[in-house]
């Protein structure tokens, strides 16, 4: 079984949208500088890369799934032009309030992924910069990172801190290698 960085988008892919709002369109997107050197670093290390992430804009009728799509197409395509692999991309459209499964903090896009992609759990990490994030991954029975915001007060205690993705990924090869 292979060992896997699950990556949060919004955050720590990508800028996030101003409080309240979401991006809907590839032309709103903004990596953060660090993210393709930090991607392509976890791809040498072996480590298989995943990204999990909530879109409520979906469910909010902000975007479309073909939206959506659209915009992870363009974000791979980036991405892989800086030789920076996704292994594969798992969204919930759904909304807050809903009972799904896959909606972080539930742990489901993460079990999903386990079982299409042969991912040993355990051996595995979850990187994001909310409480949802972390509790996903703990939840999944993964290790956890949380990329830490200036305007957030984490209530859920991730097994590291780091203040980009490049230093999560510093750390969790690191780890990896012991």
């Amino acid at each position: 079984m292979d060992r896997a960085v699950f990556l949060d988008r919004d955050g720590v892919i990508n800028v996030n949208a101003s409080e309240g709002q979401y991006i809907t369109r590839w032309e709103e997107f903004e990596f953060h500088p660090d993210a393709a050197d930090a991607i392509a670093r976890l791809n040498r290390a072996h480590f298989s890369v995943v990204v999990v992430t909530n879109q409520r804009g979906v469910a909010r009728g902000l975007m479309t799934v073909d939206a959506l799509e659209e915009i992870h197409r363009h974000m791979v395509g980036r991405l892989a032009a800086s030789n920076a692999r996704i292994d594969a991309i798992y969204y919930c459209p759904h909304e807050a309030d809903a009972s799904c499964a896959c909606r972080k903090p539930a742990p489901g896009m993460l079990l999903q992924a386990a079982t299409d992609c042969g991912i040993d759990l355990h051996n595995s990490w979850m990187v994001g910069d909310s409480d949802s994030d972390i509790l996903a991954g703990k939840n999944a029975g993964c290790r956890t990172v949380r990329i830490l915001r200036s305007d957030a007060t984490p209530e859920v205690l991730s097994d590291l801190t780091s203040h980009s993705l490049n230093e999560a990924v510093a750390a969790i090869i690191e780890m990896g290698a012991i």
